[in-house]
């Protein structure tokens, strides 16, 4: 287990406070990218983000959580986005689990989020039947609300059908690098 010492120095009145704001505000997201330099083709990335057209509260979440980004879309929009899966497990997870959310739609993806996090970090993403347990239950999170999302289920399944022998190709050397 991971050092908590941190944790337990967030103020529980901002902790609940940013808690609060990221229910409202905030999303927790996995996304697919087809990447041939990966055993089973697919990479898996998880991300939390908020939004806020101010970056002042965003500042607070990178502070308490030690990890992050804050970007700026062209219109004027600030995003905090964690997507490190360490930082995903290590700091956003435990962070949400003290100071947890009051909207059973947030709960529910957060747990539904937690549970893909630690396939990830078991490796099992790496295995067919790994990625298709993180594919089925990411078909449950953020469900409704017009979700966008490039690849889904039926392409990580069409993708095994067309390339039974994936799971036994060799990884690809790097550029420059020699065999």
């Amino acid at each position: 287990m991971i050092n908590q010492k941190w944790l337990r120095q967030v103020d529980p009145a901002k902790g609940y406070y940013l808690a609060g704001f990221a229910d409202g505000e905030g999303s927790f997201n996995v996304s697919l990218r087809k990447r041939d330099d990966h055993t089973v083709g697919w990479q898996v990335v998880l991300t939390f983000n908020v939004s806020q057209r101010e970056s002042h509260i965003l500042a607070q979440y990178k502070r308490i959580l030690g990890c992050g980004r804050i970007q700026q879309r062209a219109d004027g929009l600030y995003i905090y986005v964690v997507s490190n899966p360490n930082s995903i497990t290590d700091k956003v997870i435990p962070f949400f689990k003290r100071f947890n959310f009051l909207s059973q739609y947030k709960k529910r993806n957060f747990s539904i989020f937690c549970q893909i996090a630690s396939l990830v970090m078991e490796k099992e993403h790496l295995n067919e039947s790994g990625l298709r347990e993180i594919v089925q239950l990411r078909e449950e999170l953020n469900k409704g609300k017009g979700r966008k999302r490039k690849y889904n289920q039926k392409d990580v399944e069409k993708h095994f059908q067309e390339n039974p022998q994936r799971l036994h190709a060799k990884q690809r050397p790097f550029r420059n690098e020699k065999v």
